[in-house]
């Protein structure tokens, strides 16, 4: 299966969501999505370390 945007974006969502302490609704997603693409140069997110992931995330939580 093709990696794209619409999967990556799937991606982070369930990477949000899967400790059940937040929603999609409280980040924003898509900026999420736009500044790992622009860090990887791609849309495999898995490239990523779990650090940076929640580091970059936490910069789009919405208040």
């Amino acid at each position: 299966m093709p990696i794209t945007k619409e999967s990556a974006t799937v991606y982070v969502i369930s990477a949000l969501e899967s400790k059940g302490t937040a929603t999609r609704d409280d980040f924003d997603v898509a900026g999420i999505v736009s500044t790992f693409r622009d860090l990887i140069d791609g849309w495999d997110f898995r490239l990523l370390e779990r650090d940076t992931f929640w580091r970059i995330a936490s910069t789009y939580l919405r208040t």
